[in-house]
Order: structure tokens, then sequence, then C-alpha cells
């Protein structure tokens, strides 16, 4: 029996070497099955964090925008001013895009779903669209808020989803096009080069230095002499 075991118990798995000198029992617990690391965990979904700005605060610049324009041409222009009237839409609109944007982000963050989850969508346009309808008209309003962003916003974000590769082939063009539009031409005096003409020029210099400071030693000799 070793170290005073109970009768019974089950002993632990051990390893005992033979060696001259003292005994080495090396005791190894096994670890259970489905606790190994990475053993079936799903891939962690993203922060709410981590694209706020792209997810969040762009619509709300571009409901601004959108919601100025709206003042401009509204009807109540003349009697608010067109300066008021934009202004006005523009902060309406603006507040239910980020009303919206961040109950759809946080409602992904809960599920732990992607971006292209469009439940996220319903779940955001009903909760936003609850609370600034409750605001606004009260039950009936709730509602009919709710429904509506829900629809709208759902609708939104799957024309977006559908767009994108088309708009990333768009930003893709215009960078590429926006770069030959600003490239200096060859006769300018002022060239922007790329990182092996910086090398190859580093270099030049660098031997022309080294040369300055060859002839600076051979005329410091040269007068040191008798």
């Amino acid at each position: 029996m070793v170290g005073g075991m109970r009768r019974g118990s089950l002993p632990e798995p051990c390893s005992v070497t033979g060696t001259r000198g003292p005994t080495t029992i090396t005791t190894s617990m096994s670890t259970p099955a489905g606790e190994a690391a990475g053993a079936g965990t799903p891939e962690a979904a993203a922060p709410f964090s981590a694209d706020w700005k792209e997810r969040i605060l762009v619509p709300v610049a571009a409901a601004g925008v959108v919601g100025a324009g709206f003042g401009l041409l509204s009807r109540h222009r003349a009697r608010l001013g067109a300066l008021r009237a934009a202004a006005t839409y523009a902060a309406n609109l603006s507040i239910v895009a980020g009303c919206y944007g961040g109950a759809r982000e946080l409602a992904r963050d809960a599920r732990a779903t992607t971006t292209d989850d469009l439940m996220n969508s319903v779940v955001g346009g009903l909760a936003s669209g609850a609370v600034l309808g409750r605001i606004q008209g009260g039950h009936f309003g709730a509602v009919k808020y709710a429904v509506t962003l829900a629809v709208a916003g759902t609708a939104m974000d799957y024309a977006a989803m559908k767009l994108s590769p088309q708009w990333c082939d768009w930003k893709e063009h215009l960078s590429a096009s926006m770069k030959e539009w600003f490239t200096v031409p060859d006769w300018s005096p002022i060239q922007v080069l790329d990182e092996e003409a910086l090398a190859k020029k580093r270099e030049r210099e660098e031997m022309v230095f080294g040369q300055r400071e060859r002839l600076r030693a051979l005329s410091k000799l040269n007068e040191e002499e008798p």
C-alpha cells in the first residue's frame, strides 16, 4: 500500500522509473474529453467596439447629411427657415440612425453572431423603434415605429450587404484613379520615390559621403607631412 491509500479507492495513473537512488514517481492527471484546448470551441464573435465606427458613426453621419437635404427641400422650410429646417431634420434622422445602429450592435454582441445576421437588424429595429415610438406617440406609436424601423432597417442592411462587393470594387477603382491622377510627372523636379528608389538614393548618398571623407582624410595627411 503506497502513501496509506484507503481500500476501495482507485489509484491515480502514475509511472515509476526503476533507476538507482530514490524512486521517481510521476503522476499525470488525465484530461476529461472535450476539455482539451481548442477542442470544439466556436470562433469568438467580434466585440461590440470592434467596428463601431463603421457600423454606427458612419450611418449616423450619412443620416445627418440625408436629413439636412430633406430639410432644405421640405415644406416646413418657409416657416422654420432653411437652416433651422435642415438642422432639425438632420438631428432627428441622426438620432434614429444612432439608436437603431446601437441597438443592432448590442443585439449582435448579446447573441454572439456575425455582422451578416439579419436577425440582429430585426431585433435592433424593434427595440429602438419601440423606445422612440413610445416617446413620440404612446403605445400605438411604439408598435408603429417598432415595425416600421425593423422593416426599413432590415431592408437597408440587406441591400448594403448585397452591394458591399460592388462598393469595395468602386472604392479600389477610385483609389487607383486618384493615385494615377496625383502622380507626379517625370519632368517635375519634385519626385515621389518608392522604397527601391529611396534605397538606391541612400546608397548613392552614402557612396558620395564616403568619397568625401576619404578625400578629406587624404588632404589632412598631405597637410601634416613636412
